[in-house]
């Protein structure tokens, strides 16, 4: 049986994950209903801009329509990410990792959500400066997280650190 701390920790996941979801998606509705059919509005002249695009592909538009291909990625994330999350050790020193899970965990659900209910991801943020491809809040997560976990793997962590995630039970990563 779970220990109090590791089901609080799960619940955490859940609550944190429902809230960053619910404002990715008060925000996607936002633009869906101010900014459809309207030209973009400038936020800061020549920098930033909103502009609504309907994107039936991933990250820079890779992958356009392949639909079932993302809700099922997805699916193996909404599964994947709880176990891993779960095998983190409940210390102060994973708390950066257990962000990052939540924040991965979020986005994909997030822009999952869209496929399901739309057929497509809603994106509105522009940085026309740079003519970066517009993106979402969802994006926004999985980003931060991305980078986060590189940031961590690099300079904070180390392979001891990681050697206290046991995936699999019985399952030591050092070798005999």
């Amino acid at each position: 049986m779970k220990s109090l701390s590791g089901k609080i920790s799960m619940l955490c996941l859940a609550v944190s994950t429902v809230l960053l979801v619910l404002l990715d998606q008060v925000t996607k509705q936002a633009a869906l209903k101010f900014l459809k059919g309207q030209e973009s509005v400038t936020l800061i002249e020549g920098v930033f801009e909103l502009q609504y695009l309907e994107n039936r592909g991933s990250a820079f538009g890779m992958l356009q329509g392949k639909r079932t291909f993302f809700i099922v990625m997805a699916a193996l994330m909404l599964v994947l990410i709880p176990y891993i999350y779960a095998k983190i050790p409940l210390t102060r020193h994973f708390l950066f990792l257990r962000i990052t899970a939540i924040l991965f965990l979020s986005g994909a659900v997030g822009n999952a959500a869209d496929r399901i209910l739309h057929g497509y991801v809603i994106d509105f943020f522009y940085f026309s400066l740079i003519d970066f491809p517009v993106f979402n809040v969802a994006d926004i997560y999985v980003t931060v997280s991305a980078s986060l976990l590189i940031l961590l793997m690099l300079f904070y962590y180390t392979d001891e650190d990681f050697e206290q995630i046991r995936l699999l039970p019985g399952h030591s990563r050092k070798a005999s």
